[in-house]
Parts: structure tokens; C-alpha cells; sequence
């Protein structure tokens, strides 16, 4: 028998609506099967849907599910605040601080900060240097000289990130990819703002090669950006990222470093509310 659930479409890593990642999530989802959940994800054919659950950790206030069009993800950024946001629009109700979501990559603090709601940055699942063929590949895959790339790393915390730093925003605004090149790799590119009064201090863009897209403001990849890039002292403990302007977006992310932590943050606002029907 079709059963009905509660549903939001919402903007994440937006000032206003329209202007950062739009997220579908699903709330009280734990009688769905994995089939419905990736075959709803394929209907919606956004960056991301999600579906929370009941939790299993003890420590957990909810659980929540993150699909692509094509696979499911073990954690993603702007699902994670978007999937809060809606948590605590239907109710719900932290047991402690910080609100305590678990997923596939375990479990993830998420602060609220007034309108903006932030994720404390998971550990990277790998890091280090990328080996010379793999940044040929890249360069190839961007259209871009290896000699423009002033510094790489892998940068995965889940969905497999390998990151390029350049020296000016203008460059990474040029970019058009070529994704056969890129063969599957997910790539972030990132690059400092240098003109005066710049709304931002980066702008960073990302392009997934194994959807073929650029995703519009991604928290995964800015989380794990600002862990290489603040370690490594060339990004300072607070900063914001601009992404999605390429593709008519105006997302913001604030980047903050306490005590150790990296935290994500952004505003996520609602655009979408009713029923969906499985």
C-alpha cells in the first residue's frame, strides 16, 4: 500500500533562497527500502537526497541516508546541514549542545550559530601528495597547465576528493572541464580572492567526475580544503568561501578552526514542504 511522508526541498549554503544547494530530504524514512531511496534519489536528479531514521548509536539524535542520482554517499556537506535544518524544523530536539547526526561515515557534531547552522569537519579517509600521473590527468581533465597548480593534495573525507590550488580566482573561473578526462576523478579546485572589497576570500568550484556535474556549494569538499590548506598555513583560521558562481549560484561558506576543529557552516533556507508518496 503507498505510504505518504513528510518531505522539504531546502537551500543549503544560501543567504537567500535559490542562491546555494538545493537538498530534498525525507523525514521518518525507516520503513523505505534502499531501492526506493535511490530510486527517489534518481526522480529528484539533485546533487543529493536524503532520508532520515531513527538512530542506532546511543550518542546519535538522528540518522540520516545520503544518496546521489547514482550511488549512496557515507557522508556529503551540504546534506548534512540541510538534513538538520529539517530535523529540527519537524521538532526535533538535541540531546546535548550539539546536535549529533549519524551516517555512514560515523558520527558528526553540527553547532548552531545563530541563523547559520555548522558541521564539525570528519577526519580525511586520505590525504597526502598526488602522485605526478593522477595531476596530469587533472590538469588535462581542467584544461589547465600542470605549471598553474601551485600545490595539490587528496583531500577525501567519503566521496573521494583530490584538490588543485591556483593562484587567482579569475583561473578557476575559466575552467570548462573536460569530464571523459577526468576519467571519475571528484576534483576541487581553489583559489584566493586579490581584489579589494572581495565578498569572499576563495573561491573554490567542484566538478564530479563520476556524475559528470559541477556541484553548486559543497560542504564535504570545503571542510576537507580548510583541513589541508589552514595545516599547511596558507589559508588563516577563519575565512569565506564563495562557489557556484560559474553556474548563476551565490554560495557562502564560513570556515572556522577551534581548538583543533574545523567547523562548516552556512544558512539553509526552505523553499519546498509537503507530502511525498512511496
Amino acid at each position: 500500500m503507498p505510504v505518504s511522508l513528510s518531505f522539504q526541498q531546502v537551500d543549503v549554503f544560501a543567504e537567500r533562497p535559490l542562491q546555494g544547494n538545493a537538498l530534498a530530504v525525507v523525514s521518518n524514512a525507516d520503513a523505505l527500502t534502499d531501492e526506493q531511496m535511490a530510486a527517489f534519489a534518481r526522480w529528484t536528479n539533485l546533487s543529493e537526497t536524503t532520508f532520515l531514521l531513527r538512530p542506532t548509536s546511543p550518542d546519535a539524535d538522528y540518522r540520516v541516508r545520503i544518496f546521489t542520482p547514482r550511488r549512496e554517499l557515507p557522508f556529503a556537506g551540504h546534506p548534512t546541514l540541510g538534513s538538520c535544518h529539517v530535523w529540527l524544523d519537524n521538532g526535533g530536539l538535541p540531546r546535548g549542545k550539539d546536535v549529533v547526526q549519524e551516517c555512514g561515515a560515523g558520527l558528526v557534531r553540527i553547532r548552531r550559530d545563530g541563523a547559520r547552522l555548522a558541521f564539525a569537519a570528519p577526519p580525511l579517509v586520505r590525504s597526502g601528495k598526488v602522485d605526478d600521473a593522477t595531476l596530469k590527468q587533472i590538469a588535462t581533465g581542467l584544461g589547465i597547465s600542470l605549471e598553474s597548480v601551485l600545490d595539490s593534495n587528496w583531500v577525501d573525507n567519503g566521496p573521494g576528493w583530490v584538490a588543485v590550488l591556483l593562484s587567482s580566482r579569475e583561473e578557476v573561473l575559466a575552467i570548462r572541464p573536460d569530464y571523459p578526462a577526468l576519467n571519475g576523478l571528484n576534483v576541487g579546485v581553489v583559489a584566493p580572492w586579490t581584489s579589494a572589497g572581495a565578498e569572499a576570500d576563495v573561491e573554490v568550484r567542484a566538478f564530479m567526475g563520476d556524475e559528470y556535474a559541477e556541484d553548486p556549494v559543497t560542504g564535504s569538499l570545503n571542510a576537507s580544503l580548510a583541513q589541508w590548506l589552514i595545516a599547511g598555513g596558507k589559508l588563516p583560521q577563519r575565512y569565506v568561501s564563495s562557489q557556484g558562481t560559474v553556474i548563476g549560484r551565490r554560495g557562502r561558506v564560513h570556515i572556522e578552526e577551534i581548538d583543533g576543529d574545523i567547523w562548516v557552516g552556512g544558512e539553509v533556507q526552505r523553499c519546498v514542504a509537503g507530502e511525498v508518496w512511496f
